[in-house]
């Protein structure tokens, strides 16, 4: 099969790419990169916009016209839940891996916190098994730190690592011994596995449902003081520096803790951090409706958080944009605040919200706000992805930067609906999205 978007302004910040121009994609590869045109003779031209068959894109030759649109490397989340095994009711790898090839994104790194955990080889290669049946993106596991995630004994991190996973955490849950973390660090390095830190002193954030300040006071939810995540950060660099180890920061929320990761980087520790959307789009006055759909893990924050967090995304302080998408079922979302469990869905989101929002309505060039859903958090996770490169596996997302979309849980494929987001309109989405050179949505549609 020959493949060849046609007359997009391809930017790859991590090539140093931005030109308008030409990609040859033959076989799944990418054969060419090229401000000159190609020669399409004979080709299927298929205009996004219109209605498309679907047998076209089964054609030997396709062209796609990306005339004024933007052309970038696959989209990278490193940080999803897929709930399987144990929780398929909430997600499944395949709902989740739709999901994530409707919102524009080609590669996912999965969480350990399933039942059973992730925290040996066979069931990280059970998740490895699933993904590659269904193919719409690049699955890559986490494993867990510790065994059954409990923060006591290690986990068989070597075999995981044989059977393929690229990080480990204990995602959800804080490895609270600090010796178990400095085993942890010194163990994986081994292996060339990244150690993920999920910072969250759980005896300063126990029993809190929101953000530790005026909103929780006048609403009168048990409070989670930002300190709770600030003090593990700190003890994370500390033991990176400790072991010479890197470490990987999930989830900042707050600006304290992104000005001990900048201090980190400006003493030359190999430490990366990632921010999701809803950390850089919504205070923890959202949460005034008791919308259970705002209940997340780190907690929504201020507005002082928010403008330091997208400063942070200028000066390279954070390094991806992760969604930490995080379906549930609507009846545990139907709970009560307080008892409700954290989490929300992204993948069908995030695309649309950081353009309107961080792109259009903050200024983020578009430049920085690819790099850090590419490159970026590809490159913190050790991943040979997030690039557009000849001779590489084409993976590529077209953006509209002018869509207009309106969120719509209803509409998404992910299994669940807990999205913040439900009913904003939004300008900018992806519309095309191609996973080892084939195409997997096109126009807001999955494609088998």
């Amino acid at each position: 099969m020959k493949l060849v978007i046609k007359g997009g302004r391809i930017i790859s910040p991590g090539d140093g790419i931005d030109l308008v121009g030409d990609i040859q994609i033959e076989n799944g590869v990418i054969k060419r990169l090229s401000d000159s045109q190609t020669d399409t003779e004979g080709a299927d031209v298929l205009k996004l916009g219109e209605s498309i068959d679907e047998s076209t894109l089964n054609k030997e030759f396709i062209v796609i016209d990306a005339t004024g649109l933007i052309v970038a490397p696959g989209f990278v989340d490193i940080h999803v839940h897929f709930r399987e095994p144990g929780y398929e009711d909430a997600e499944t790898i395949e709902t989740g891996m739709m999901a994530a090839a409707a919102g524009g994104f080609t590669s996912v790194v999965t969480m350990p916190n399933t039942n059973p955990a992730i925290d040996n080889q066979s069931q990280a290669l059970f998740v490895l098994s699933e993904a590659k049946k269904h193919g719409y993106v690049h699955v890559f596991p986490a494993g867990a730190i510790t065994l059954g995630r409990k923060g006591k004994a290690l986990a068989s991190i070597g075999e995981m690592a044989e059977a393929g996973i690229v990080a480990i955490t204990d995602d959800g849950d804080c490895v609270m011994d600090g010796m178990v973390m400095r085993r942890a660090l010194e163990y994986s390095s081994s292996f060339g596995v990244k150690v993920i830190s999920h910072s969250e002193d759980k005896t300063l954030a126990a029993g809190g449902a929101m953000n530790e300040g005026i909103v929780s006071t006048t609403l009168g939810l048990p409070p989670i003081p930002p300190q709770a995540e600030t003090i593990m950060v700190f003890r994370d660099i500390a033991l990176c520096e400790l072991t010479g180890v890197p470490v990987h920061i999930a989830h900042v929320s707050t600006a304290k803790s992104l000005d001990l990761v900048r201090q980190a980087k400006a003493a030359g520790l190999n430490v990366t951090a990632e921010v999701a959307p809803h950390h850089l789009t919504l205070t923890d006055e959202a949460v005034a409706e008791y919308d259970t759909n705002t209940k997340v893990n780190p907690p929504l924050r201020t507005q002082a958080d928010i403008d330091a967090l997208i400063e942070g995304l200028i000066d390279g302080t954070l390094d991806a944009i992760a969604t930490d998408h995080a379906p549930h079922t609507s009846t545990d979302k139907s709970r009560d605040y307080i008892s409700a469990p954290f989490g929300i869905v992204g993948l069908e989101s995030a695309v649309p919200v950081c353009l309107d929002r961080l792109h259009h309505k903050k200024g983020l060039p578009i430049e920085i706000l690819i790099e850090k859903l590419t490159v970026g958090p590809a490159r913190a996770i050790g991943m040979q992805k997030g690039t557009l490169r000849e001779g590489e596996i084409a993976d590529i997302t077209i953006l509209d930067l002018q869509k207009e979309v309106t969120i719509d849980p209803s509409n998404f494929h992910s299994k669940g609906k807990n999205c913040p987001f439900a009913g904003w309109s939004l300008t900018g989405a992806p519309v095309v999205t191609i996973t080892a050179g084939k195409i997997k949505m096109m126009d807001g549609k999955l494609v088998c």
